[in-house]
């Protein structure tokens, strides 16, 4: 893993500059281009746009705030082959401060910050990884013998976007799981006055937080993002719809235990808790420890874990969600359409059924002449009139 302060930069130098100057081709800053841009979900058309707006930035500033978390958010950003040319780029941009990765501490560290805020003020990017404790004053967790809260504050006031990456950072996660003892909440509920952009899930994907950071410095704002803050290119599909084992889901064919035949077979997790029906994620593309595996891949069922509050809402977990409509894919294409020919046609005859009903009711007796209407007949007329 390269290290920020490994390959110092030169006065004035572009990130183009600087990767020739460190041996990386201009087809492997291409093909990163447009791994990126695949990411995004964007046209190859953009590659080319993606590589000149990245080339030709000086050293964009970083600062990484880790608040009431377990570091697992880090290890999983860092967590990747080396060397990459997305190791390359998350490394050239100046991480200013990082109090785990640092090598300063205490006021050192602290100085750091300080100075990265000031100097690069409206221009830097800020990463926040962990929750924020606003019970009993935000005491459960102090840095440098300030509160979270007050960290998060003064240093997203100053940033031009801000990346909320992981669970904790999203909601609070199991600090926030009823009863929630620290009032732990995440960075939308304290940065109120701009887009936050909330990277799901515990831990999250290293290269959605990567392609964040690229959207961001290519394009001049964060992606489009969906409900919750999390942004679309990741986290528009359901795991449920891109999983592989979909097919077993719609056969009805179930893992019953843990390595029973059937999980050996690979069937579907969804009968001993799999929540990918319910969790919008991008594990079965992306995958985790750049694309070696991911949950459902080694057989476990996914918890729902890129969901907000999903440790009270998806608990227990291996437990399965209730029904889950769906044809079977072993259903041909003539027995769904029987199917609904046969609904179509109880459709057709309740229609018709209650069309008759409706006529029937508002139909009336054609009146005979010289005769009034059976109404009158049996109650007498309605008003008097003036004989003849």
């Amino acid at each position: 893993m390269f290290f920020p302060t490994a390959h110092p930069w030169a006065e004035g130098e572009t990130l183009g500059e600087h990767l020739q100057r460190r041996g990386v081709d201009r087809r492997e800053f291409l093909t990163f281009c447009g791994e990126m841009g695949a990411v995004l979900g964007l046209s190859t058309l953009l590659t080319p746009k993606i590589a000149k707006a990245l080339q030709q930035l000086q050293r964009p500033s970083v600062i990484w705030l880790q608040l009431q978390e377990c570091t697992g958010c880090v290890e999983s950003v860092l967590r990747t082959s080396e060397p990459t040319i997305g190791d390359l780029v998350l490394d050239l941009v100046s991480l200013d401060y990082q109090h785990t990765l640092m090598a300063a501490a205490g006021d050192a560290a602290e100085g750091a910050l300080a100075e990265a805020v000031e100097k690069n003020r409206g221009s830097y990017v800020l990463i926040v990884t962990g929750s924020i404790p606003l019970n009993e004053g935000g005491i459960y967790t102090t840095i440098a013998g300030r509160t979270a809260q007050s960290i998060l504050e003064e240093v997203a006031a100053g940033a031009a976007a801000v990346i909320a990456v992981g669970a904790c950072a999203h909601w609070g996660s199991v600090q926030a799981a009823n009863p929630n003892p620290t009032g732990a909440v995440g960075v939308s509920a304290i940065v109120r006055d701009k887009p936050v952009v909330n990277v799901a899930g515990c831990p999250p994907i290293g290269d959605v937080v990567t392609a964040s950071v690229v959207h961001f410095l290519t394009f001049g704002r964060v992606p489009a993002l969906d409900y919750d803050g999390r942004p679309l290119f990741a986290y528009g599909k359901r795991i449920h719809d891109q999983c592989p084992r979909r097919a077993h889901f719609d056969a009805g064919q179930y893992v019953g235990n843990f390595d029973d035949e059937a999980a050996r077979k690979g069937w579907c997790l969804y009968q001993v808790g799999c929540k990918g029906p319910a969790c919008f994620s991008p594990c079965p593309i992306f995958q985790w420890n750049t694309r070696t595996s991911w949950p459902i891949g080694a057989g476990h069922p996914c918890i729902g874990c890129t969901e907000r509050h999903f440790w009270d809402t998806m608990t227990p977990f291996y437990k399965r969600l209730p029904a889950v409509a769906g044809f079977g894919v072993e259903r041909t294409a003539d027995t769904i359409g029987a199917a609904l020919a046969v609904g179509a046609a109880a459709g057709v005859a309740a229609h018709a059924v209650a069309t008759s009903i409706h006529r029937a009711r508002q139909r009336k007796p054609l009146p005979v002449a010289g005769q009034a209407p059976a109404a009158q007949r049996e109650s007498g007329p309605s008003v008097t009139t003036k004989e003849e």
